[in-house]
């Protein structure tokens, strides 16, 4: 079993079409309010909903973001939180929601969102109960928009990525992938976060004391679990591109420090946004779990939408 989560080594305007469904926003109801009844005595203790909302309001994204909300408890009644919930996009496209357990509900469209697309998030949980004695008490509005159309394929038979836009081949780099004992995960990524610098520690991730690297450059985050693509200057120049020699994230030349702008770390950083997406094949893993990041586009459109509580 692979540990992917660790880093290399030492117009006619289209019509609109909308989606209801819930979320809650932050704030409001102490977390254990009591109701009253008609009596005047207390009926039963009750908690405010809270949610965060991925991705946040106003900025730039691939075409790969999804909406993406974590809540703070357990939804049962889902069909009520998610009708509560509209996702809409300009110009218009079908958006459906996919619950992931009972406290992660994403929203997409059944392809990438076209570039230039504002997508706009609308939450009235205000009054929806989630679950027994769990009260949304917020509504917000939050809208976004999708910049150009960016994928770039990781062929690690080849050690090869090749970046597209707009469907032209815009840039190639060499990588190095996870080794034998650490295969890298296959399947559809997407960039859920950017570092220009972090700390990666092998017992974090389960690996005892294998390394630990205190300033890994350009590293930007495919899974939850910790696969990331990142910069790598402590490897010999000769793997990339030849062998993958990783514990499972995707390496490209870079230099200590992260400031020469020559490398190919640095670049792709550069050119890079929280949303693009990133398809790694021939890797000798499975299919990453949809759940794990903000890869739900590993699901056909139908189990998709068959994740819905509507």
């Amino acid at each position: 079993m692979s540990t992917p989560h660790t880093p290399s080594r030492p117009d006619q305007q289209p019509g609109r079409w909308s989606r209801r469904g819930v979320l809650t926003m932050l704030g409001a109801v102490p977390a254990a309010a009591a109701l009253t009844g008609w009596s005047g005595s207390a009926a039963r203790a009750v908690e405010s909903l809270t949610a965060t909302v991925t991705p946040r309001a106003g900025g730039l994204y691939g075409v790969g973001m999804p909406v993406s909300i974590a809540f703070s408890h357990a939804v049962t009644d889902k069909a009520a939180v998610e009708r509560a919930i509209t996702v809409s996009a300009d110009p218009g496209v079908e958006v459906a929601g996919h619950w992931f357990g009972d406290k992660r509900l994403d929203f997409r469209p059944e392809k990438y969102w076209a570039p230039g697309t504002t997508v706009t998030v609308r939450l009235r949980l205000r009054g929806v109960e989630a679950a027994r004695g769990v009260l949304g008490v917020q509504s917000q509005d939050i809208a976004f928009r999708i910049g150009r159309e960016r994928i770039s394929t990781v062929d690690l038979g080849t050690g090869r990525m090749t970046v597209e836009e707009g469907g032209r081949a815009v840039a190639g780099y060499d990588v190095t992938g996870g080794d034998a004992d650490h295969t890298t995960w296959s399947g559809i990524m997407v960039i859920s976060e950017r570092l220009e610098e972090t700390r990666m520690e092998s017992s974090t991730v389960g690996l005892g004391h294998e390394y630990d690297i205190a300033d890994v450059p350009h590293a930007q985050r495919l899974t939850t679990s910790g696969t990331f693509i990142h910069g790598n200057y402590w490897s010999s120049a000769s793997v990339f591109g030849r062998r993958n020699t990783t514990h499972g994230c995707i390496g490209l030349r870079d230099a200590k420090g992260g400031d020469d702008r020559s490398t190919d770390g640095y670049a792709f950083y550069r050119d890079s946004l929280v949303g693009d997406v990133v398809i790694v094949k021939d890797s000798g893993e499975r299919t990453v779990d949809p759940a794990n990041g903000l890869n739900g586009w590993n699901l056909s459109w139908k189990k998709w939408k068959a994740g819905s509580a509507l």
